[in-house]
């Protein structure tokens, strides 16, 4: 594998452009209020599946070859980025096959669905299901896209961060959320090359923090389970690719916890009206963590989706309020 350029985020954009507007991007004056910073949000959630991931799929899609496209895709997914694929595939009018764990978030799974994508339940987790579409793979010649090691994906992802520095040249902090790399290390690679002196702040769960683990410790670290309600974070292995740019370029990787990624999910809600998943607030959450660091300084945050189901709003909303009455 090679690791994508600046030059390759500029041609993806190209690309990308054709299909998909620039997304909302402003600064949150109740949300800097609340936060002592200005903070800057970047409404990756209003994509068409809800979602920052269909930017990578779009320009890798787009640049599959004839026999590829025949032969059609598979990819693993805890969601998002099977969204991704179904949605660039059915642009294309390419069969794709999405793999996933039992028990996923069954609103993103119907989304593929409705997509035209193909959905297959297999494992406990996204890397059991990971292992299921290698397999199947090789068995059926498709072609595998892994959603993570793959230089077309994070060259299109990049394109949002292309966005976020022509809005804001003097933002000082990007925080992103990590899962398997993909938005970081196309984070780091705009940004470090734009101007090295804006930091880049990966943002992981507590409960799955096989990123932070192999970052800190410079190897590459698996852990046996995740604990997390944001599917987007649920790894327990690093990738190859992802790490690599990560260990070379991004300032810092933090950890927050469950309930972290819930008050900022009801904080994003109260102050700017948007809403996020796990993953999409895990941005915001790692800004409140350091918002100490950031006072007088510009941060922009990402709200990598937005695709939570109703029941997890309920059951946050109801464990905010339970948690108000036990403190009167």
């Amino acid at each position: 594998m090679t690791e994508p350029t600046f030059a390759d985020v500029l041609d993806a954009r190209r690309t990308v452009a054709k299909y998909l507007k620039a997304t909302p991007f402003f600064k949150s004056i109740p949300l800097s209020k609340r936060l002592d910073f200005d903070a800057y949000i970047k409404c990756e959630n209003l994509q068409p599946i809800g979602a920052f991931k269909v930017r990578g799929g779009i320009n890798l899609i787009s640049k599959l070859s004839d026999d590829e496209k025949q032969r059609g895709v598979i990819t693993a997914s805890t969601g998002n980025h099977g969204l991704s694929i179904a949605y660039s595939s059915a642009l294309f009018g390419i069969k794709a096959i999405i793999g996933a764990p039992v028990g996923s978030n069954p609103y993103k799974i119907q989304a593929i669905r409705d997509l035209g994508g193909h959905v297959e339940l297999h494992g406990k987790d996204f890397d059991e299901a990971r292992l299921w579409v290698e397999n199947e793979a090789r068995e059926k010649r498709y072609r595998y896209i892994h959603s993570a090691n793959e230089p077309l994906l994070i060259a299109g992802v990049g394109t949002l961060y292309l966005e976020i520095l022509e809005e804001l040249p003097d933002v000082d902090v990007i925080f992103v959320p990590v899962g398997g790399g993909s938005g970081a290390s196309a984070a780091c690679i705009v940004a470090k090359t734009i101007n090295p002196s804006i930091k880049v702040i990966g943002v992981q769960s507590e409960g799955a923090p096989a990123v932070y683990e192999s970052w800190r410790s410079g190897k590459m670290v698996e852990t046996e389970k995740v604990e997390t309600f944001a599917d987007g974070l649920a790894t327990r292995v690093p990738f190859e690719l992802t790490m690599s740019i990560m260990r070379r370029l991004i300032d810092e990787i933090i950890l927050v916890s469950e309930e972290d990624l819930r008050r900022a999910i009801l904080l994003l809600l109260e102050t700017t009206h948007q809403v996020a998943e796990g993953a999409g607030a895990a941005s915001t959450a790692g800004a409140i963590k350091m918002r100490q660091d950031l006072k007088g300084k510009k941060a922009a945050l990402v709200i990598s989706g937005g695709n939570l189901t109703l029941e997890m709003l309920r059951s946050i909303i109801q464990a905010d309020r339970n948690s108000c009455r036990s403190a009167q």
